[in-house]
């Protein structure tokens, strides 16, 4: 531990949402000091339907600086960018290596180093009071906590945020995501060759899917990877949208349907349109996909971040389009820097968050907008041209990859 740490040792933190960013934050702050209890509002353990993780820097850096797993059994990596035509003809490439990993395999491996002593299921808090000297979150099941600081990572759909922002409140895009995974080992020879070293994009009209390889439950190596995509497509905001989010169960999906909910006819139609408008490779991997489901994508951003001694971090603060693959890095870098705030504040926890929280939304506003119109290029205007650089993954920009004042020397 860090000795500038030592002004936070006894105080005491609550990190509401116990996801990939809410641990990340969980984890930094006890790492200074802080004695952290983490408040997750879903009663049982949560899993990531095996979504797949583009690994930036801010994401993958408590495995690199500060813990004992070594990261390289968390990920897979590729070595190219590729785009495919409707004939499988790769039309560009570029040599650009990128990691990955699940959303399970990350979520369990800092869960493991943050322990479950004081990681809280079923624990929804809906509402909260700062008093000045001390934060007091109050709990649907009646109960409440009182700490120092309290670090809102609760998601998109954060009760948190009304109270920073009243008028931050998600906004449809007019699109969905369509997801799934399938085994490499399911695939044909050929696709796996083709696909198997790449993140690869097939490109349609109004449209667009991603495709790369994540580890398994079982795995990293070649044998237990799957092939993880996301594919997007247009649905008007309205009955349409209602009538696909209404999964067979008879509930409406606000921000996703579940695998095994979507309803057959819509899976049907999407398998079609598939083979209708990807590259063979890509269509194949959606036709193997047993149960894919559904991501609505969303756009909303908070004008505050920080009140007193409680901060809004992640998806609750800023949820961003996945097109620059930076939601998870987002999260990890607004927990990264409010623990390099705490640290030159010295013990002065709101004025750490009072300079804490410029930067951050700066960062929120960049990657936002950028993301909004990378989304408006491939849905709407079809003006996402196969290698252009703009449209590179990066939390700080196309391509980019640490802030100034992080960035590798290059010799």
């Amino acid at each position: 531990m860090n000795d500038s740490s030592s002004r936070y040792r006894g105080s005491r933190a609550l990190v509401i949402g116990g996801s990939i960013g809410g641990l990340t934050a969980a984890l930094v702050l006890k790492d200074l000091g802080f004695e952290v209890d983490v408040y997750e509002r879903t009663a049982t353990p949560l899993h990531g339907r095996g979504s797949g993780i583009v690994l930036q820097p801010d994401t993958l850096r408590w495995f690199v600086e500060r813990s004992d797993t070594d990261p390289t059994g968390l990920s897979t990596s590729t070595s190219w960018v590729q785009y495919l035509d409707r004939e499988n003809r790769v039309v560009s490439r570029d040599e650009r290596r990128w990691g990955y990993t699940s959303w399970g395999t990350f979520y369990r491996a800092l869960l493991h180093d943050f322990g479950t002593e004081h990681y809280h299921l079923g624990a929804y808090a809906c509402g909260f009071d700062d008093s000045g000297e001390r934060a007091t979150v109050r709990f649907a099941d009646g109960s409440t906590e009182t700490a120092d600081l309290v670090v809102f990572a609760d998601g998109i759909n954060s009760p948190a945020r009304e109270r920073f922002d009243p008028d931050a409140v998600p906004s449809y895009s007019g699109y969905v995501g369509w997801r799934g995974t399938v085994p490499l080992r399911d695939l044909s020879p050929v696709t796996r060759r083709m696909m198997g070293d790449s993140i690869t994009y097939s490109v349609a009209p109004n449209s667009h899917i991603t495709l790369y390889p994540i580890p398994g439950e079982e795995g990293v190596d070649a044998e237990h990877q799957l092939m993880n995509y996301v594919w997007y497509r247009n649905v008007p905001k309205g009955p349409e949208l209602t009538e696909l989010l209404t999964g067979k169960n008879g509930f409406v999906g606000a921000v996703s349907l579940h695998p095994g909910q979507v309803q057959d006819r819509f899976v049907a139609e999407m398998r079609e349109t598939a083979v209708a408008t990807l590259a063979p490779a890509a269509a194949e991997v959606v036709l193997a996909t047993e149960e894919p489901y559904l991501q609505v994508v969303l756009d909303v951003r908070s004008d505050r971040m920080a009140l007193h001694r409680a901060a809004l971090i992640g998806d609750a603060a800023c949820s961003a389009r996945p097109h620059a693959a930076a939601g998870t890095a987002k999260a990890a870098a607004d927990a990264w820097a409010l623990r390099d705030a705490l640290l030159a504040a010295d013990g002065d926890i709101p004025a750490a968050l009072t300079a804490w929280e410029p930067g951050q939304l700066e960062l929120s506003r960049q990657l936002l907008d950028r993301v909004m119109e990378m989304g408006d290029r491939s849905q709407f205007l079809n003006t996402w041209l196969p290698g252009d650089p703009s449209l590179r993954f990066g939390l700080y920009g196309p391509g980019v990859l640490y802030p100034e004042d992080r960035r590798p020397v290059v010799a």
